[in-house]
């Protein structure tokens, strides 16, 4: 197995989230910039997605961010960033995702974290990668999600 060099962090593009969450996403920002591990994103300026690439930019990392047409007059796309590819659909912007990362981290977010992160676990259980799948489990964020997957499946 080759080394990482490359992390697609899903998370939420909301601006009213927990102090905790808002912390995880620096912390998290500064460590894949000191360690040479390009930052693959959804491409927002706000909410965790923000603070997360301000923060690799900040440590000298390199940010590539993918954002769409529609969620660029929505939320803005973060034009500040190493390399910003607006693209056409919610789809081209997973795919482009998938393809530029070798692993992918999961903080907090919302319905949008979760559609990203379903279509690479599903993509994972078909067989189509291998790519490590990591959520983290800030003051147990994803506890009850996980739950209700051990209860019901």
């Amino acid at each position: 197995m080759s080394a990482i060099q490359s992390v697609c962090v899903y998370c939420g593009s909301s601006n009213n989230t927990k102090e905790i969450y808002r912390a995880s996403a620096k912390e998290l920002g500064t460590i894949l910039a000191t360690n040479n591990i390009k930052l693959v994103y959804g491409g927002a300026k706000v909410g965790l997605m923000g603070i997360l690439a301000e923060s690799a930019l900040n440590n000298n990392g390199y940010v590539l961010g993918f954002m769409t047409e529609f969620l660029d007059e929505y939320e803005g796309a973060n034009y500040n960033i190493t390399e910003l590819h607006v693209v056409s659909t919610m789809h081209e912007r997973k795919q482009k995702m998938f393809e530029n990362s070798d692993a992918f981290l999961i903080l907090p977010g919302g319905f949008g974290t979760l559609d990203e992160v379903f279509e690479m676990l599903t993509w994972k259980q078909v067989g189509l990668h291998k790519k490590g799948i990591f959520f983290l489990n800030i003051n147990n964020y994803w506890r009850p999600l996980f739950d209700n997957f051990v209860q019901h499946m």
